[in-house]
């Protein structure tokens, strides 16, 4: 196999030269996400001159990932929390003066954007839990006197509210005792129930939203069927109609009109994203959007008249690239790609393969193998190869099909890297989602090793160099890879994982009160004997002292869902055993590493890990600890490439 350049962790790994392109509803501007000083800024432009934009936002600290339009064109709304704490406070900048407001200057509570409608352009619905931390209350904010209206109280534990395009709360949605869900609307002083979901299909059904009439709702709905199906529900003859569904996935995405809010495509995933279109009038559209570009078309914004569209093209081997479209002339016209350094590199492509697990179950996969391991582009390498298996987190997620920087990364360093969706992955039917119910360590970690099996049988990963690495729920399963399966793994790399069911439920945030039964329901019940016991037998600190591989554990300080106690009680567990183990912390990180820094500090220390344990490639840490708040409390001698780099960087 021939070696290709080595790509620097900075390409796949720093800010994007641009992204989350937008247009503004009035058609005048366009907005992304770019660096400014090193920090993720918005930045606006004129539509007809995207190269003279300039940053009207100021942080640099964290920088921004979250923004969007008010419907008036004239402002911006953004949110930022502190150090990863996840309270979000909600900010607003009026574009012409780059005057910048916090609607939302309260301590220690998350507030969120709930929605806008275009009837109202000076106001944004806002979530607060500002009156109780275990509840979100509604609110009506004006983005020009940034004047708060309390819309609803939330003294009935909702979960959300969902509200029309007057900004009139129409729906309320409330968990079950039972672990399922119901949808109910204001009568008089009180709720009437009008949806009820069983628990068995509370990860598939939900509500998306009303059209502009505000007599229909759409959902997505696996009652009476596996997969969640896209019906409307009209609220006053209770006709419930299905208008699109696939046999083997979930409704995945919507194309909806700014004004009708009526749905004209949906997407449905299986292995690869397949839109369905639902009304003749974009037809055209989406068919001449399919010869402009490689890669699956994302229509990512589009003015509030319809006339321009900001169109994605997402490929696995390749940066995102934006397009401006001109419906009426129908014409799209590049804009920029969202990491031009990508394009000259050798980057592979991403296979999607189904596994079958032990029991039958069909598990849909992705595969990435080295550069130049499978000459003939199939998804099998030669001869086999180191792997990581790389775990989503969630669990009541999946992966997907696209570029992925982690894929990349390992590839690039001689692995192949495998992603699964393990049973309870949500987008393939209930029935797959329900299959993990209680399966935390039990199925759903056989299924990990089943697809390990898999890979070795396939002759793609050789058995004693296989490492297995995840966050949050996938490091959970790193955790439980080396406690429940000992001798499977070569190593592991855990980010922000919890170790203890037990204690990971007794510390959720409080806002996730109402939603606390999706967790009792489906991983064990904390409240309850019989819960415990089998919550603390899925724990990896239960069986501390079964491990037999190196471990490799990032944490961040202030993380709300994962707290620090998680990795501390693992760490303390190994090190009062005599077992080894490498402990990165981020003081000023939390559920996952925000900050580009922190990110390349930690992704420089896991490369030279896996490449000490599985024998990969790996480029020298160099300066990639420079600016990271990256502490190593244990371990931080195992490596040479960590202590030496933190000898140099104080």
């Amino acid at each position: 196999m021939t070696e290709v350049e080595l790509i620097k962790r900075s390409v796949l790994f720093g800010n994007p030269e641009r992204t989350s392109v937008q247009i503004s509803p009035d058609g005048k501007h366009l907005s992304f996400l770019a660096p400014d000083e090193g920090f993720l800024n918005v930045w606006v432009a004129p539509v007809s001159d995207p190269a003279a934009a300039r940053v009207v936002t100021n942080d640099h600290v964290r920088g921004i990932r979250i923004y969007r339009w008010a419907h008036n064109s004239e402002y911006l709304i953004y949110m930022q929390d502190s150090g990863g704490d996840e309270n979000w406070n909600v900010f607003t900048i009026e574009v012409a003066t780059n005057e910048i407001a916090n609607l939302t200057p309260f301590k220690d509570v998350a507030a969120h954007i709930a929605g806008a409608s275009v009837r109202h352009p000076d106001d944004i619905l806002l979530s607060i839990n500002d009156r109780d931390p275990r509840y979100h209350d509604l609110y009506r904010a004006n983005v020009r006197t940034g004047e708060l209206e309390l819309l609803a109280e939330n003294t009935d534990g909702f979960s959300g509210y969902v509200t029309d395009q007057d900004l009139k709360v129409r729906l309320a949605e409330r968990m079950t005792e039972d672990g399922g869900s119901e949808v109910l609307a204001p009568d008089g002083d009180g709720w009437e129930k009008i949806i009820t979901i069983p628990p068995d299909d509370n990860l598939t059904t939900g509500v998306h939203g009303f059209d502009s009439s505000g007599r229909v709702i759409y959902l997505s709905d696996s009652r009476d069927r596996d997969t969640g199906a896209l019906t409307s529900l009209d609220l006053e003859t209770g006709e419930l109609t299905v208008l699109a569904e696939d046999p083997r996935a979930d409704v995945s995405d919507l194309m909806i009109h700014p004004i009708s809010r009526t749905p004209e495509a949906v997407a449905f995933t299986y292995e690869r994203k397949r839109w369905v279109v639902l009304d003749e009038s974009v037809r055209g559209d989406l068919d001449y959007l399919a010869t402009v570009a490689d890669g699956e078309v994302e229509v990512v914004s589009r003015t509030d008249a319809d006339d321009f569209w900001v169109v994605a093209y997402l490929l696995d081997d390749g940066p995102v690239a934006y397009y401006l479209y001109d419906r009426e002339a129908q014409a799209a016209s590049y804009l920029f790609s969202s990491r031009p350094e990508l394009e000259s590199l050798p980057l592979v492509k991403m296979h999607p393969v189904v596994v079958t697990a032990r029991d039958g179950l069909e598990m849909v996969c992705y595969l990435s193998l080295p550069s130049g391991s499978n000459p003939g582009g199939e998804a099998r390498p030669q001869s086999p190869v180191p792997m990581v298996l790389y775990v989503h987190g969630g669990p009541w997620a999946r992966d997907r099909w696209g570029y992925d920087p982690y894929h990349q990364l390992f590839a690039n360093r001689g692995y192949a890297v495998l992603s699964v969706n393990y049973r309870t992955s949500t987008g393939f039917g209930k029935d797959f989602a329900n299959a993990g119910r209680l399966e935390w360590g039990g199925k759903m970690q056989d299924d990990l090793t089943d697809a390990v099996e898999w890979a070795v049988t396939e002759g793609i990963a050789i058995r004693e160099r296989v490492a297995i690495m995840g966050g949050s729920y996938g490091g959970y399963a790193t955790l439980a890879g080396l406690t429940m399966t000992p001798e499977l793994y070569a190593c592991g790399v855990d980010i922000v994982g919890p170790s203890n069911l037990i204690t990971l439920l007794e510390t959720v945030p409080p806002y996730w009160t109402p939603i606390i039964e999706t967790f009792t329901t489906r991983m064990g019940d904390h409240r309850t004997e019989e819960g415990r016991a089998l919550l603390k037998s899925r724990s990896p600190l239960t069986f501390v002292d079964q491990i037999r591989r190196p471990l490799l554990i990032g944490q961040g300080a202030n993380d709300p869902r994962v707290k620090q106690s998680e990795s501390d009680q693992i760490i303390e567990a190994m090190t009062s055993r005599g077992i080894p183990v490498t402990y990165v912390l981020y003081p000023d990180e939390g559920h996952g590493f925000a900050r580009p820094e922190n990110r390349l500090a930690f992704n420089a220390v896991a490369e030279a890990f896996l490449a000490e344990f599985l024998g990969g490639r790996k480029q020298p840490v160099g300066d990639d600890f420079a600016g990271s708040s990256i502490t190593v409390p244990v371990g931080a001698g195992q490596f040479e490439d960590v202590s030496g780099s933190l000898g140099e960087s104080g």
